[in-house]
Parts: C-alpha cells; sequence; structure tokens
C-alpha cells in the first residue's frame, strides 16, 4: 500500500455512520438474531432474483413490478426504523392527517357505488385493516433509538405493505386476463390499503414532504370540481381514482417502479459489488495522480476522484462520504479551511448523477420516458458532465491560487506503474458493462455481466498465484457476496418507496391534465415578465421568445430547488418532468433539453440549503458548521448553474442537430461563461473582484447563452478582457 492510501484510508464503520446519519435512504437498522436473519434471507434473495432476471428473462411487467414491489415496500418497514419525533406538534398533527385521511378514504369507497354489494364481513374487515394502519401511524410511543429489534407495529406493517401486491400476484388471471377494467370491491380495499402503505414506507425512507404532496395530488383529483379558476377540473370518484393509482399502469406500479425494478435495482448492486473489490481507492489513486501535484491538489484530486467513483455510485451522499473521508483530512491539511473542504467535496460529488455511464436512477427513467435507448443518453450527457466538473475545478483553482497553496508532496502521489499493475483487473468489469451498452445490449443484461465479472476478476489476484502477489483488491468470497446482495437490496428499497409514491403524481396528472394547467400558469408568468425586459431592451439583442424561455427556465430553476430541498433527485426528476417539461415544450424547447434540464437543477438540490444533505454529510467529515458549508458548496455551484441554461439555448450540445461549427461555438460560449460566473463567485482572480466587476460578469455571463453572434462577440470579449484585466501582471516597483 502507498503512503497516500496508508494516510487517506478511513475505517469502513466512519463511512457507515457518515452515510446513515446524513441519508434518510441508508439509516438502517443493525439487526441480530432471527429479524435479521429474516431480512437477511428476504433482501438476498431479491437481489439474487433481479440477478436471475437480468440474464435469463424477465417476467411479464406487471408481475415483475409487482414482485419486486412486495419485497421492497415490505422491507422498507423491517429495515428503516420510525423517525425521531419533530419538535413541536408537527409529528402529531402530520400523523393524525395522514390516519384521518386513510379512514375518509376508506369510508368514502365503502359509501360509494362500485357496482356490487360488499359483505358486512368484508366491511368489517376492511374497516379494522384500516384502524389498525391509521392507529400504528401514529406516535403513541416515544421512539427510544433502538436499531437491534424489530417492533410488532412495524411487522404488521411489512405484512400489510407487501400483501396487496401479493394479492396482484396471486389472482393475476382473473384481475387482469377474465376480467380487464372491472373492479371488484376487493380489489379497491386492496387498493386503499395500497395507497396508505406506499405513503407511510415514502414518509418511513423519504421523510414526510414527498407523501404529504402525494396526498396533495390524490385530494386534487377527488376535488377538482370545487376548485376556483383554471384549478377546477371535473373530478374523480374515489373508486376511480383508487383503481387508477392501483390497478392502471401510471400510478404505483408505473415506469418509475418498472425502471427501478428493471434497470436501477440492477446498478446499484454492480455499484455496491465493485466497492467491496476495492475499485473507490482505484478511483482515488488515479485522481491523486492526474490532480494531485497541481496548485491546491488535494481538492483537485477531490473533484476528479467524486467523479471517477460517481459513475458508479450514482448517488450524491454516498459519492460525498466515500470519497471525502479520504480528501477532506488532505485539504485541510493542504491549507483549505474544513468548510471549504466540505463544500468541495460535497459539489464535487453532486455530478456523479450526472456522470456516465451509470448516472443515477432518474437517468433510467428519462430514457424509459422519452425512448431513446440508454446508450445514446450516456453519449448525451458527457458533455454536461465535462462541464460540470471543468466549472468546480475552476472555481477550486482560483482559489488555491488565492490562498497561494501547493499540491501534494510527491511521496503522497502513487506510481501510475504501480496502480495499473496492482488493479488492473478491477476496470475489465466496468468496461465490459460500457462496451455491452454501447453496443446497444439491454443496460439489465449490461449490469448482469458487470456483476458476473465483478465477483470473477476479483479472484484474479490468487488464480494467478505468484503472478498475482502485486494485484490488490478484494476477493468476493461467499459470505461477501451475501453481504454484498444484501447491501444492494438496502440501498435501493428508498429510491423503490420514492417511485411508488411519485406514481400518484403521476397518476393524477394523466387523469386529470394537472401538467398542462401548469404548463400554461408557467407560459403566462413568463410572458409577462419577457414581456417587461423586452421593453427594455432597446437595442433588440434579443428575441421575446428567446426571453419568455429564460423566465420559463428561471421559474423551473427554483421549483427544482424547492422541489428538490430533502427530496431524492429521482422523484423531484420525475414530479417536475411530468409538469412543467410541457411548458417548456411550448415554447419550442426540445424535449430532451427541458428533461435534462429538470434532471440538472434536481442534482443541484443536494447543496441547496436549508436542506443540503450532501453539504451536511460532508460537514460532519470537515468538522464545519453544516448550513455555511451548505453556503458555501451553493456558491461552488454556482458555475455549473449556468450549464442547464447553455444546452437548452444551444441543444446541439447534448448532439442535437448537430453541426460542428455550432457545436464549437456553443461550447466556447459555455465555457467562457463558466469562467466569468466562477471568477465572480470566488470573488479572487489573482485580485479581489469587485462590485462593478462582479455584476457585469454575471449579465455578460447569462447573455453568452442566448447564442446571438452579435452578443457572442461583445459579451464574450468583455468577460474575457475583464478575466485578462484581473490576472495582468503586477508592475514591479519603480526604482528611484
Amino acid at each position: 500500500m502507498t503512503t497516500a492510501d496508508t494516510r487517506s484510508a478511513a475505517p469502513q464503520d466512519e463511512v457507515d455512520r457518515l452515510i446513515e446519519q446524513f441519508d434518510p435512504e441508508s439509516n438502517f437498522r443493525r439487526l441480530a438474531g432471527v429479524s435479521a436473519l429474516i431480512v437477511s434471507v428476504l433482501a438476498v434473495g431479491l437481489a439474487a432474483w433481479h440477478y436471475y432476471t437480468a440474464g435469463f428473462g424477465l417476467h411479464n411487467e406487471v408481475a415483475h413490478r409487482a414482485t419486486h414491489l412486495a419485497v421492497v415496500l415490505g422491507l422498507c418497514f423491517l429495515v428503516f426504523p420510525r423517525p425521531k419525533r419533530l419538535p413541536g406538534p408537527w409529528e402529531w398533527l402530520v400523523s393524525v392527517g395522514l390516519a384521518v385521511f386513510y379512514l375518509l378514504l376508506g369510508w368514502a369507497l365503502m359509501t360509494s357505488p362500485v357496482g356490487e354489494e360488499v359483505p358486512l364481513a368484508a366491511q368489517l374487515t376492511f374497516g379494522g385493516v384500516l384502524l389498525a394502519i391509521a392507529a400504528l401511524s401514529l406516535p403513541l410511543k416515544a421512539y427510544d433509538g433502538s436499531h437491534r429489534h424489530i417492533p410488532l407495529r412495524d411487522w404488521i406493517f411489512a405484512i400489510a405493505a407487501s400483501s396487496f401486491s401479493l394479492y396482484l400476484l396471486i389472482f393475476f388471471q382473473d384481475i387482469f386476463i377474465e376480467r380487464p377494467g372491472h373492479h371488484s370491491p376487493l380489489d379497491l380495499m386492496f387498493g386503499v390499503i395500497a395507497i396508505a402503505m406506499v405513503l407511510e414506507a415514502a414518509r418511513r425512507t423519504m421523510g414526510i414532504f414527498l407523501p404529504l404532496l402525494a396526498v396533495a395530488t390524490v385530494l386534487y383529483g377527488i376535488f377538482g370540481p370545487y376548485l376556483p379558476g383554471e384549478l377546477a377540473h371535473r373530478g374523480y370518484s374515489v373508486p376511480r381514482v383508487v383503481a387508477h393509482l392501483y390497478k392502471g399502469t401510471e400510478g404505483i406500479y408505473g415506469i418509475p417502479v418498472g425502471v427501478v425494478a428493471t434497470f436501477v435495482f440492477h446498478f446499484v448492486l454492480f455499484g455496491i459489488m465493485a466497492q467491496l473489490t476495492g475499485l473507490g481507492q482505484l478511483f482515488v489513486n488515479l485522481a491523486t495522480i492526474a490532480a494531485g501535484r497541481f496548485a491546491g491538489g488535494p481538492a483537485k484530486v477531490s473533484v476528479v476522484s467524486s467523479g471517477l467513483f460517481g459513475m458508479i455510485s450514482g448517488s450524491a451522499i454516498a459519492n460525498t462520504v466515500t470519497t471525502g473521508v479520504m480528501t477532506i483530512p488532505l485539504m485541510k491539511r493542504v491549507g483549505f479551511s474544513p468548510r471549504f473542504a466540505g463544500a468541495v467535496e460535497a459539489s464535487a460529488s453532486c455530478g456523479g448523477q450526472v456522470t456516465p455511464p451509470i448516472m443515477g436512477a432518474a437517468a433510467f427513467i428519462m430514457a424509459e420516458t422519452l425512448g431513446i435507448p440508454y446508450n445514446e443518453l450516456i453519449l448525451i450527457a458527457i458533455v454536461p458532465a465535462i462541464l460540470h466538473y471543468f466549472a468546480i475545478l475552476y472555481m477550486v483553482h482560483l482559489e488555491a491560487r488565492r490562498l497561494k497553496l501547493a499540491g501534494m508532496d510527491p511521496t503522497e502521489i502513487p506510481s501510475v506503474g504501480m496502480v495499473l499493475r496492482s488493479s488492473w483487473h478491477l476496470f475489465i468489469p466496468l468496461v465490459v458493462m460500457v462496451t455491452l451498452l454501447l453496443m446497444q445490449y439491454t443496460p439489465f443484461l449490461a449490469a448482469f455481466w458487470g456483476i458476473t465479472l465483478t465477483i470473477a476478476c476479483s479472484w484474479l489476484p490468487k488464480l494467478l498465484g505468484p503472478y498475482g502477489q502485486r494485484m490488490t483488491g478484494l476477493a468476493v468470497t461467499p459470505r461477501a457476496l451475501v453481504q454484498g446482495f444484501e447491501m444492494g437490496t438496502k440501498a435501493a428499497l428508498g429510491i423503490g418507496a420514492a417511485c411508488a409514491c411519485v406514481g400518484f403524481v403521476l397518476g393524477i396528472t394523466t387523469l386529470t391534465g394537472m401538467g398542462f394547467k401548469f404548463s400554461a400558469f408557467v407560459i403566462d408568468l413568463s410572458g409577462v415578465a419577457a414581456a417587461f425586459v423586452d421593453g427594455l431592451d432597446v437595442l433588440d439583442l434579443f428575441e421575446l421568445n428567446q426571453i419568455t424561455i429564460l423566465f420559463g427556465l428561471l421559474f423551473t430553476a427554483i421549483a427544482c430547488i424547492i422541489m428538490g430541498s430533502g427530496v431524492p433527485t429521482t422523484p423531484t426528476y420525475i414530479i417536475l418532468a411530468s409538469i412543467v417539461a410541457p411548458a417548456l415544450a411550448q415554447l419550442g424547447v426540445p424535449q430532451l433539453a427541458t428533461h435534462f434540464f429538470v434532471f440538472y437543477y434536481g442534482v443541484l438540490a443536494d447543496v441547496t440549503p436549508p436542506v443540503a444533505l450532501a453539504a451536511f454529510a460532508a460537514a460532519g467529515i470537515a468538522r464545519s458548521e453544516p448550513m455555511r458549508t451548505g453556503m458555501t458548496a451553493f456558491r461552488l455551484s454556482m458555475g455549473k448553474a449556468l450549464v442547464p441554461f447553455a444546452f437548452v439555448y444551444a441543444p446541439v450540445l447534448l448532439f442535437i442537430n448537430f453541426n460542428a461549427t455550432d457545436f464549437v461555438v456553443a461550447l466556447a460560449s459555455a465555457i467562457i461563461a463558466i469562467m466569468g460566473l466562477g471568477a465572480a463567485y470566488t470573488g479572487h482572480c489573482r485580485r479581489p473582484i469587485r462590485m462593478p466587476a462582479f455584476v457585469a460578469l454575471n449579465l455578460l455571463s447569462l447573455a453568452l447563452i442566448f447564442g446571438q453572434p452579435v452578443v457572442l462577440l461583445i459579451a464574450g470579449g468583455a468577460v474575457l478582457a475583464i478575466l485578462a484585466w484581473h490576472v495582468r501582471p503586477e508592475r514591479a516597483p519603480a526604482i528611484v
């Protein structure tokens, strides 16, 4: 092991503790005894089933999604403890509200005509189950902080959460083949239980915001005729809403759950298995070789390693913690403040979700929604990812120059030859997987071979005997395989529950046309703001439509940041893509650019206070104040915040209607704009940037994205002139 390895290595327990502390999707119970055995069998069984179906064929669509969700939602209550009580009456208010919602939904169903007479025994049983769910959802017992056992309440929840999917699986022939479109009272009863348990599972794993949004959406679908103005619609009965969400293909078992069950789960499993073999440490070593010797070396190592690790992670918080425990102490040691060190790691780690080849779950959902082959989406994402990391590297470089920091000591930088000789075998699974994706094989088959080769290649050092003595990495033993499969399943639980909950929003949106109403509102508001600004454009430099698009994008970006505060990127993307995307499409923005814009800004929400979870995790490692770290991470993200605007106004950056000349011009404009904003928000470019230059750089950088030839020449030249003025050489003192 190199000196760098020794100094940067961190105990795995510390990594796990930080991930669990700051990532609600990873706040697992530490079970023991029979409970641990049951959870392990279920988790490993689900992972093994997904691994098998990826290589040897999937079930029919509904059965596959129902099987996946039956185990995932059940495990959510066995693996995740109930959150701690919130201060004041807030938790009680929310809990009572949800309990009342469940009971009213059940009462409305039983009092609505459903075409068949419901036996009294069935009504009493259904009412008793709903009463139990409502009562158990209340925080009647104080949270005891214990993760070692599973209370009876959660066993009941787990059974109820699995029951509605099992019902569809057991009676699949009768429900979907013999009576399609007909909804029996028993179907609808299980539908109400499904709604309640999906909300509780999302609440358990994601917090309260997403379930409250889902409840508001369901109420919108029911009470449409009573709403004012443009919000009103014809309204739908409770049985219609329940059936649509439970048995339809646009509700609970819609595209989000289908993508998680078909693609995302497999890539999460691959990422976990790859980390077990030591691929994460290899990425850190390569980043150290590439960037460690330059000014502020550890910070640049943090950016590069986060990009490399993000290719297999897809989780901003896991990326932050896994690489941060190695890079943040190094950044502090060379002179960066703890706050800045944590902010660099958090800002860089968010890019993993937009970095090919794996990216995040939202990328798979985007490919499925738009009907784009995933191998094409990988190529499309390359330029946004490069611009993302260039923006952070540039700001880190300016800060390092301001502090006059040197690079890492040569003894801390491993030899490239030694790293490649010792770890070459760890690249094989990743290279094969990417090759299969580019050859247009299905993503789940590529993940299958990635997992298989990860296990096989981990044994190469042992199989090669004396020739493998210098090779590093851990062999995936049967025990490690079980551990990896269990960890992979647990890592996918939160996103599974979130996607099922988001199905409520998608289902009601398609039922009521809510997306078009919101689109009309965004267009009207953008048009009013654009007309005002156009009146100030006396030189007629910009077209009215371009200004309207700008305001539409600004409103969308704000919505993404607000929605993304405490909500994972995937549900943020799904909700806003279904509601906001139609508005931008009506303004003439290509659909792909619109979806990428929403996806990109959903990622930025992880470093946007007040709920900047990635920044808070980094602050825990850096021992800095979380909110100030979040604000610094947000400031470091200002350069990359311009990237989505750039590819909306210049879709050629996403290889839409590609033309080499247009591409070069758009790329140069984006780079200059990023440099301008980066310098402005760093506040220093060899010399301090004063307020007039700060304002000018902001306005000129924003003007660069419009793509008007005259504006490009004027604004681009002005930005470069301002930067050149600040980096001009110091004058030697006059000799008297």
